[in-house]
């Protein structure tokens, strides 16, 4: 067999955080190789973010129409999702194809070899006959998979998972979906709104049950609004096929669709890396990093495989860190100023602070003159993109309660600001703050609301920064405006 094939870097799956760290290093000048299997940009793109939110926006369209009658006059309206899965395919994501992705890659200098990477030993990765020697380390982002639940029946089905759900042409008269949670109720509503008759199994006492119940209720009310039947704490036991329809068993009950949807997680397939190569237990979860997103000795890790939360946003937060941690390595190891002279920013990140004159900082850590900023998720925002919108960030009040912070709480409702009032149709929602009172700082919020998850960035930052409470009460908040609801919720701490 060949020598291996010396490079700088090799980046194995190129999802959202992956294709960040090999397009940002191929462009400061380092011979990257970046190696996918499937599709370069991962779920996001084409069976995540973008074309549910396309879903979604066509959906709420429906919402909004039917509203009229309420707000200004009458109006009919007829769901067709042929333009739906139209765009999803053409504007999307090109029926599935990632050429223009490739392109780009390797467009920025990069070098793409489509095939499944695995790790060698130390420094080393293997895809197909090919091996290859990484100067100054590897970075794994290969995601995670549906974890499927092991049900009697389950597996002899032909089950969705989101990817069939995203690639559907034609839509079945029911669906069965096993999971409430955000991925299950994004879905739910779309469907619904659509003229599906869906019914949410959820085995939790209440569907998105990592968020705070008042954030369940609400949800759970607006998809009963719209026709979804939603079944708790019920434990799917055995699932059935006949060859038309499925049958899910549970709980002394049955529950009978078109089709099954199963959303029930994610896992990281670390079996599958050659972790034990380099010493690293492969029958975890997921790939614990430490704050600068190092799995092991020359190894970093970034996105979804890492555990911190499937969001893109957190996958382009952590691929940041780790091109400023590399070209720091670099440099370290050259003896010299950065070669690239980009280290300093890459992403956004703060990296090299001496190529920009003075200590930066990411996540909330200071970093000084040469360091490189490290992960700090304290105020790691997440949105639900159901109607209304469910956004949070940082502790619930139970987590905060069971960290024994002193915890104070305020809470006001949307529909009681002036904003939610005078929006009418379609305005439920709240604002629940979550407040250290030995600190007199804010460490966790939800906004539910028409634009929730808009209305939660002015909480994050308040979270992210540790605003002290004294400023967030004498802000001036726009009126009539949906965050203006923050000060009722201030003034309603308890």
């Amino acid at each position: 067999m060949a020598d291996p094939e010396l490079v700088d870097v090799v980046v194995v799956g190129l999802g959202v955080g992956g294709e960040e760290v090999a397009e940002r290093l191929a462009e400061a000048g380092l011979s990257v190789v970046g190696i996918e299997r499937d599709l370069v940009g991962g779920e996001c793109p084409y069976w995540g973010c973008v074309p549910t939110k396309m879903m979604i926006r066509a959906a709420n369209a429906l919402a909004e129409a039917h509203r009229v009658n309420e707000l200004a006059g009458s109006a009919q309206v007829q769901p067709d999702w042929a333009p739906v899965a139209k765009r999803i395919r053409e504007e999307a994501t090109d029926t599935w194809d990632d050429k223009v992705a490739v392109d780009r890659f390797t467009g920025k200098g990069g070098r793409f070899v489509r095939g499944s990477g695995r790790l060698d030993g130390p420094d080393r990765v293997r895809v197909g006959d090919q091996v290859f020697q990484a100067r100054y380390g590897i970075v794994l982002g290969t995601g995670t998979r549906p974890s499927i639940p092991p049900i009697d029946g389950l597996g002899d089905t032909p089950y969705w998972t989101n990817h069939q759900a995203i690639e559907v042409e034609e839509l079945p008269e029911s669906l069965l979906i096993l999971g409430g949670g955000a991925i299950g109720l994004e879905l739910a509503q779309v469907f619904a709104r659509f003229g599906v008759r869906v019914t949410v199994v959820e085995a939790a006492d209440r569907v998105l049950a990592v968020e705070e119940p008042e954030a369940s209720e609400v949800a759970a009310a607006a998809l009963r609004a719209d026709g979804v039947i939603i079944a708790t704490g019920v434990k799917a036991e055995r699932v059935s096929h006949d060859g038309q329809s499925f049958t899910v068993h549970g709980g002394g009950a049955e529950f009978t669709a078109d089709r099954l949807l199963v959303v029930t997680g994610r896992r990281a397939h670390l079996e599958e890396l050659g972790l034990e190569t380099v010493d690293v237990d492969a029958s975890q979860r997921y790939l614990p990093v430490d704050e600068r997103m190092h799995a092991a000795d020359g190894i970093w890790a970034v996105g979804d495989l890492t555990g911190e939360g499937a969001f893109t946003h957190i996958a382009m937060y952590q691929a940041a860190i780790v091109v400023a941690d590399v070209l720091d390595q670099m440099r370290r190891t050259k003896g010299g100023p950065d070669p690239s002279g980009t280290a300093s920013v890459v992403g956004g990140a703060a990296g090299v602070a001496s190529a920009v004159g003075g200590a930066m900082s990411a996540g909330g850590a200071t970093a000084a003159p040469g360091s490189v900023p490290r992960a700090d998720y304290r105020a790691l925002p997440r949105v639900t993109f159901t109607d209304p919108e469910v956004g949070a960030v940082g502790l619930t009040e139970q987590q905060a309660r069971e960290r024994g912070i002193n915890v104070q709480v305020g809470y006001t409702d949307l529909t009681t600001s002036a904003r939610g009032w005078i929006h009418k149709a379609g305005n439920a929602g709240f604002i629940k703050l979550i407040v250290d009172a030995d600190q007199g700082v804010l460490i966790g919020a939800t906004s539910v609301g028409p634009a929730g998850g808009e209305v939660l960035s002015g909480l994050v930052v308040a979270v992210h920064a540790a605003v002290p409470l004294s400023q967030l009460r004498h802000m001036i908040y726009a009126y009539p405006t949906f965050h203006r609801a923050i000060e009722d919720a201030l003034r309603n701490l308890k």
